[in-house]
């Protein structure tokens, strides 16, 4: 039981944000969390319209044992708020080549897969599995929970991550084990859902295959909404508080500490501790901008590359295409020469692009009307740093080549079925979600860029500023967010019961 409990704000109501909210709220302190716009979930938006349901942001749920811990730390089962179904396969790959792959933990249908691509992979495959399964107990299982806020905590790992090659790139971990270009592509992927380039971001991404041949790839029944729907259940359950249309204009200080928040409507509240669930760089360029203590952190964020941006299209049609699967990835010509555009400085969008496709309808009919299907298909593009154009004018025909060459290879006579259909720009992120340059992911995954050497937990000079998110460690994506909930929670109720908080007695005792 905790006396004299702390007054806690959560700025964003993301996964993170939920999470870090929960985990304080059971612990016995009091907990508001504060969100720009008027429904929780940040990325995880939900949109609706003439019967169909558009999940906004993140759609492929995996590591369901880290939901289940936030939910297991306020003494509730996850299966008692929301039902995650499993998707099978995981996902379905395409290339304009004609070769299909369905990606999945199926062992001997993947081997299958590969034997009749390339027989000479198949032992390769098999090594990169154990690599994969190295990766993930030491950079996952070890370190995904765990604060890097000294440089003697990054030393500590550092010998685990030489040894397994964490300077090699994505693409030349798995190319190490594997020949053929298709199949390298299609091993190789997954750090683009989490804001990276497989040439550029670290071989520890590639923990992801194992993370999901382990535990597989879930949705939600009623869509990632409705995830987001049973955290903020639980937290209200549990007396948080919820203030939704509230966007913080300013964090408030009091010398070397955080003192409170003050909305763009002028409202003021006092707070002991500030979690953080916005932007990294908008928490310090915007919500800091009058703070000298906090010049050292926006120094850092403001000097570190960030991610891509996506462009998003969601679109709702009157038939259905039941040769895609939930989940599909569809490559174009070009794999390293087109990432390297996204992830450049340009003067235009790339004039092809690879595609994810969400067909939430393969798992949950009720995502859409009977007889119809609810999609959404994303694009990497430059962020706003990189490219800049008028995504006003351009996002109309931007959106209607993509829809032009689904249309053409797998979707036949779309545009005459769309019955629905919003897009979503770089312009969107930045204005929107506060995103710096409308990156999608934050601050970009690299070596250089994560650990101790991304934004910590913990602000080191405003006392009472913690972090949680894509911003810092360990990374994007919901396993990510939901781990640095975890590590940051831990940190706060470790520097509680260290007197870090003085003025408080807090009693530890059952």
């Amino acid at each position: 039981m905790v006396k004299n409990s702390l007054k806690v704000a959560v700025i964003g109501s993301g996964f993170g944000g939920l999470a870090a909210a929960i985990r304080m709220q059971a612990a016995g302190h009091q907990v508001s969390l504060f969100e720009k716009r008027d429904q929780p979930g940040g990325r995880a938006y939900v949109y609706k319209d003439k019967g169909f349901i558009f999940d906004a942001g993140p759609t492929v749920i995996t590591a369901p044992q880290a939901l289940e811990e936030i939910f297991g730390s306020a003494c509730a089962k996850l299966s008692d708020y929301v039902e995650l179904m499993p998707v099978f396969p995981f996902y379905r790959l395409f290339w304009e080549s004609g070769f299909k792959f369905d990606y999945s933990n199926d062992l001997e249908q993947t081997v299958q897969q590969i034997k009749d691509k390339n027989p000479q992979d198949v032992e390769g495959y098999q090594k990169f599995l154990d690599y994969t399964a190295d990766v993930f107990h030491e950079g996952y299982t070890k370190l995904a929970h765990v604060p890097f806020i000294n440089w003697s905590s990054m030393l500590k790992a550092a010998p685990q991550l030489v040894r397994l090659a964490a300077y090699r790139s994505v693409y030349k971990s798995v190319a190490k084990f594997i020949q053929d270009p298709e199949l390298r592509q299609a091993f190789s992927f997954h750090s683009l859902l989490v804001g990276g380039n497989p040439f550029k971001t670290s071989s520890i991404y590639t923990l992801i295959h194992f993370l999901e041949r382990k535990w597989g790839v879930s949705f939600p029944r009623g869509g990632t909404g409705a995830l987001v729907n049973g955290m903020v259940k639980l937290f209200k359950e549990k007396g948080g508080v919820l203030f939704l249309n509230s966007e913080i204009d300013k964090i408030l200080t009091d010398g070397h500490r955080v003192k409170g928040l003050q909305t763009k409507e002028g409202r003021t509240f006092s707070f002991d501790l500030i979690i953080s669930n916005a932007d990294v760089v908008h928490t310090y360029t915007q919500l800091l901008k009058n703070e000298k203590k906090a010049d050292k952190g926006r120094k850092k964020v403001l000097s570190q590359t960030q991610s891509m941006s996506l462009f998003l299209i969601y679109f709702g049609t009157n038939r259905q295409y039941p040769e895609m699967a939930h989940h599909n990835i569809l490559f174009g010509a070009r794999y390293k020469e087109l990432l390297s555009e996204i992830f450049g400085a340009g003067n235009k969008i790339p004039d092809d692009f690879s595609l994810y496709l969400h067909a939430p309808t393969r798992t949950d009919e009720k995502m859409a009307p009977p007889g119809c299907e609810a999609f959404y298909v994303l694009s990497p593009v430059p962020h706003l740093g990189n490219l800049k154009i008028d995504w006003k004018v351009e996002g109309p025909k931007y959106a209607a080549k993509i829809l032009k060459y689904i249309e053409d290879r797998y979707l036949p006579d779309l545009t005459k079925h769309i019955v629905t259909q919003k897009i979503f720009t770089p312009d969107d992120f930045k204005e929107t979600l506060n995103s710096h340059l409308g990156s999608a992911f934050s601050t970009e995954p690299i070596l250089t860029q994560s650990a101790y050497f991304r934004t910590h937990n913990r602000d080191p000079q405003l006392s009472g500023l913690y972090f949680v998110g894509a911003g810092t460690h360990p990374g994007a994506g919901v396993p990510g967010v939901v781990n640095s909930a975890k590590a940051t929670a831990e940190l706060i109720l470790s520097d509680i019961q260290s007197g870090y908080f003085k003025g408080h007695t807090v009693d530890i005792s059952p």
